[in-house]
C-alpha cells in the first residue's frame, strides 16, 4: 500500500495546476493520468493555438458562465487572468492579446504550453503516473481514504478529481469523474454538449461550406420567440453552422432541443444598417448600377459565394437588369439581408463539443475551497464541475483557477 497526502485524478490543465500547487506547498502528491501522457486535451485547445484566458474584468468574465458563474467568484478572486499570465511568464511562456480580449501564447503553440506545464509539475515534485485509470474512490465514514487502480490501492488524506468532461474522448475525457462522484453520493447534472456546432435543415449551409461571415448578428428563436442574440463571426460547414458566435449560442439551443422545442436562427447580414438606411442604400445602388445585372449589385453587398444562394432564396435572377427590379423585389432583398433564416435540426455529438455542460452539482461543492460538502477531503476542479462558459478563453481560465484553489485547499486541510 502506498500513502500520499494528495492524489490528483486527471492530468489536464486543472489537474496539473492542482497537483503542482499541492506539491509546491510540501504535500506528497501523485498525479494519475489514464492516458500515456498528461495534457492531451490542452495540446489541441484553441485549434492548437491555446486560448489561455481573457482580459475581461471579473464581473464581465463571470457573466460568460451564465447562472452558475457566481460559483467561480472565489476561485477567480484567488487566481485570475493576471495571475495566470504571471505564472506563465515565470515558465518563460510569453503571451499576446487578440481582439475580444483573448489571450494566447505568443508562439501560438499549445504543445509548448503543455510541455511547460508538465515540466513545472515535475519541478514541484509531483509523481506522475500514466496509464493509471481510477476505478473506485475509497471512502470511510464520509471521509476520503484514497483510490483504487485495478487491484492496487493508493491511500491519501485528500483526493482531487479533475478528469474533465466528455468532449474529445480521444484525449481521455470520457466522463470518469461523473461516475466516481456519483459512486460516493454526489449529484451529477445531466451532461450535454456545450460550445458545439449546429446542424441545419436543407441544403443551403452545405452550399456555403467554408464561407466565414464577420461582423454579423445572429438571433435565436425558440418556439417562434426571440430568446438570445450575439454579434461576431460564424462559419458554414457541410452539416450546418459553426464559428465563435454559433458555439456561444449553442448551449441554450441544445437545452431547448432537449425539451423538444422548435429552434430557428436568423442572420442579420447588415447589422450596422436599420431597415430604412438599408432601403436607402439599395435604392442608391439600384440607381447607380441600373443598366447592369443584379449580381453586380450584390457584389457590393455579399461575399461571392453567397450571391447565387441569395438569388435562389429571394427568387430574383442574377441576370436581371437592376432598373427592372420592382419595389416588391427590393423589399424582399432587404428583408432577406436582415433575416437570413435557418431551421436547426440538431447539433453535433458531445465528442465534438469544445466543452461539456452539466457535471458535478456545484451546490454540493464549497466554492471557497472546491471541497465536497459530502465527503471530507474530496475536491473537484475543472470541467467535471457543472460550470461552463463561452468560447474566448473563459473555460481554460476556470480550469486553472479551480485547480489552483483545489490544490491549495487540499494542503491546507491537513493543517486544520
Amino acid at each position: 500500500m502506498t500513502k500520499y497526502h494528495t492524489i490528483v485524478v486527471g492530468g489536464g490543465p486543472a489537474g496539473m495546476m492542482a497537483a503542482g500547487q499541492a506539491a509546491g506547498l510540501g504535500a506528497n502528491t501523485v498525479l494519475l493520468e489514464k492516458e500515456t501522457a498528461p495534457g492531451r486535451k490542452l495540446r489541441i485547445t484553441g485549434k492548437g493555438r491555446c486560448n489561455l484566458t481573457n482580459i475581461a474584468p471579473l464581473p464581465e468574465f463571470i457573466e460568460h458562465f451564465g447562472e452558475n458563474g457566481r460559483f467561480l467568484r472565489q476561485a477567480f478572486n484567488k487566481f485570475f487572468s493576471p495571475d495566470l499570465v504571471d505564472f506563465l511568464k515565470e515558465m518563460e511562456v510569453t503571451i499576446m492579446t487578440e481582439r475580444g480580449g483573448r489571450v494566447f501564447p505568443e508562439n501560438e503553440d499549445a504543445q509548448a504550453v503543455t510541455d511547460a506545464m508538465i515540466q513545472w509539475v515535475k519541478l514541484q515534485g509531483v509523481s506522475i503516473r500514466t496509464k493509471s485509470p481510477v476505478g473506485k474512490l475509497l471512502v470511510d465514514h464520509d471521509s476520503i481514504m484514497g483510490v483504487r487502480i485495478g487491484d492496487n490501492e493508493l491511500h491519501a488524506d485528500t483526493v482531487i478529481i479533475a478528469t474533465g468532461g466528455m468532449s474529445y474522448p480521444a484525449t481521455g475525457s470520457t466522463g470518469d469523474g461523473y461516475r466516481l462522484a456519483q459512486s460516493v453520493g454526489h449529484t451529477v447534472v445531466p451532461v450535454r454538449p456545450a460550445l458545439v456546432p449546429l446542424i441545419t435543415a436543407g441544403s443551403v449551409a452545405p452550399r456555403l461550406q467554408g464561407l466565414s461571415l464577420k461582423n454579423i448578428r445572429v438571433r435565436v428563436y425558440i418556439d417562434g420567440k426571440k430568446r438570445l442574440e450575439d454579434f461576431g463571426e460564424m462559419l458554414f460547414t457541410h452539416f450546418g453552422l459553426s464559428g465563435p458566435i454559433i458555439l456561444t449560442l449553442s448551449g441554450a439551443i441544445v437545452d431547448a432541443m432537449r425539451e423538444k422545442k422548435n429552434v430557428s436562427l436568423s442572420i442579420d447580414l447588415k447589422p450596422a444598417l436599420d431597415e430604412s438606411k438599408l432601403d436607402a442604400r439599395l435604392l442608391r445602388d439600384l440607381d447607380t448600377y441600373g443598366k447592369r445585372q443584379f449580381h453586380t449589385l450584390l457584389k457590393g453587398l455579399l461575399p461571392k459565394k453567397l450571391i447565387p444562394v441569395c438569388c435562389d432564396l429571394i427568387g430574383i435572377s442574377s441576370e436581371k437588369i437592376n432598373n427592372q427590379i420592382s419595389a416588391a423585389e427590393r423589399r424582399k432583398l432587404r428583408a432577406w439581408l436582415k433575416d437570413f433564416r435557418f431551421d436547426i435540426n440538431g447539433h453535433r455529438q458531445i465528442k465534438e463539443a469544445i466543452v461539456t455542460a452539466g457535471g458535478v452539482d456545484i451546490r454540493e461543492v464549497n466554492p471557497r475551497t472546491m471541497e465536497s460538502l459530502l465527503i471530507k477531503g474530496l475536491f473537484f476542479a475543472g470541467e467535471v464541475l457543472d460550470v461552463n462558459g463561452d468560447t474566448g478563453g473563459y473555460n481554460l481560465q476556470a480550469a486553472f483557477s479551480t485547480g489552483w484553489l483545489a490544490g491549495q485547499s487540499a494542503v491546507h486541510l491537513k493543517k486544520r
